[in-house]
């Protein structure tokens, strides 16, 4: 899992290309910020991965300094989700479809062979994460879509072993096990 410092650097290089990236017709846009020494490659920005990594900071404790530019640039956020709702809208509902379509070949490549998928897990059910945060904001979603979308949690459920959060505990305050309850266990191998 990453550190805070790593969440704080993306979230805040997102945050200054946000109103850029949300008048692209793309989902994937390049960040261009370098992460702290010794961390990997930040990852594209995404808004599916700009509230993932909201809700990371958010649940933890974060030096002063940190603090108070995250309180700042979160409300920003806050205030732009209002604002430019059809451009999040439009933007979510695309991120949404592209995430679906990934978490259920996952899913689907985990049901063909457990073994050599299960340990993968920690990674990938960050996609389903950014499913639920993206939620709001994917309107119009195709009937197939949206039951695609339950299917794969019934399919989650019925291979799930419940047990401990799959991240770092110190971001788990931001993911209550009754809203994210798939952060809680691990599939079967």
């Amino acid at each position: 899992m990453t550190t805070a410092t790593y969440d704080f650097g993306y979230f805040q290089a997102g945050m200054e290309l946000l109103d850029e990236y949300l008048l692209s017709p793309q989902i994937y846009w390049t960040l261009g910020a370098r992460p702290p020494a010794g961390e990997p490659v930040y990852p594209q920005l995404t808004l599916g991965g700009l509230l993932m990594t909201e809700a990371k900071l958010r649940a933890r404790s974060l030096p002063d300094e940190m603090a108070v530019t995250f309180s700042q640039l979160a409300a920003k956020l806050e205030i732009h989700t209002r604002q430019k709702r059809v451009a999040w809208e439009q933007k979510g509902s695309k991120e949404f479809r592209s995430r679906l379509k990934l978490w259920g070949d996952y899913l689907d490549e985990y049901r063909k062979d457990p073994a050599s998928h299960h340990d993968r897990y920690g990674y990938e059910v960050g996609r389903r994460v950014m499913l639920q945060l993206l939620e709001p904001y994917a309107v119009n979603l195709h009937p197939a879509e949206q039951e695609m979308y339950h299917g794969l949690d019934g399919i989650l459920r019925a291979v799930l072993l419940p047990g401990n959060f799959v991240w770092n505990l110190d971001i788990a305050s931001g993911f209550p096990r009754n809203q994210f309850w798939y952060l809680y266990g691990a599939l079967k191998g």
